[in-house]
């Protein structure tokens, strides 16, 4: 008996200059949201540590004992002013420090593989129905050469190497999402996602992903 297609949605825990992660908020919120909308798929929230080796390690495992469809990575951005949509992932890490204060071992993601790997979700789709909606979102083709980048160049190496590929997409959304207040989710005035717009458009992102891989559940309704 084949396993329930798994949706995968990863965040980020903190990091050198970003106490707070704003994905290790959203990721739980946005996977709690779907289950409730998304009848015959298992939606799986991890936040992995933001280290070098333990998060794509543990991305690795979770690959392994799921039958994962898709694979959603957020992560937080102080220049993202919206949904940021990264495109590519770069065979390419920076000399530093993770969360633990370790370094890469090498420049290298992983040292076989391609110097380019671009991202499978369905970025105009997805762009488009989220500008639609009044949406701030924009494409990107640097996430940087920081965990972020790494990871998404793992989870995209993963799918093409695996008999059953995923689609995988990284989505940066502002690291000043992460606001004050009694329950810690009062959005900063100046950020332009409060926590309902980023789970509203999460949904987007996962129906859109779903139609193009052509096993969406009727349209995710947000209003």
């Amino acid at each position: 008996m084949l396993a329930r297609p798994t949706i995968l949605l990863t965040g980020f825990g903190p990091f050198p200059g970003v106490p707070v992660n704003a994905t290790a908020t959203l990721v739980p919120l946005l996977a709690k949201a779907a289950l409730t909308l998304l009848a015959g798929y298992d939606v799986v929230a991890e936040i992995l540590p933001t280290q070098w080796e333990e998060g794509p390690a543990r991305l690795a495992s979770i690959l392994e004992q799921s039958n994962v469809v898709l694979a959603l990575h957020f992560g937080a951005s102080q220049d993202a002013d919206g949904f940021q949509l990264e495109l590519v992932g770069r065979n390419q890490r920076t000399s530093l420090q993770d969360a633990v204060g370790r370094l890469p071992d090498s420049e290298h993601v992983i040292e076989s593989g391609p110097e380019l790997l671009a991202a499978t979700l369905p970025a105009e789709r997805i762009a488009a129905r989220l500008i639609g909606l009044g949406f701030r979102c924009r494409t990107s083709s640097n996430a940087g050469t920081y965990l972020c980048n790494a990871l998404l160049y793992h989870s995209l190496y993963a799918a093409r190497v695996r008999k059953a590929p995923y689609v995988v997409g990284f989505v940066h959304v502002p690291a000043r999402l992460i606001g004050h207040g009694a329950d810690g989710q009062e959005p900063h005035p100046d950020c332009p996602l409060d926590w309902k717009t980023a789970i509203a458009g999460g949904l987007e992102i996962i129906d859109a992903c779903l139609e193009h891989i052509g096993t969406s559940q009727p349209p995710v309704k947000t209003g």
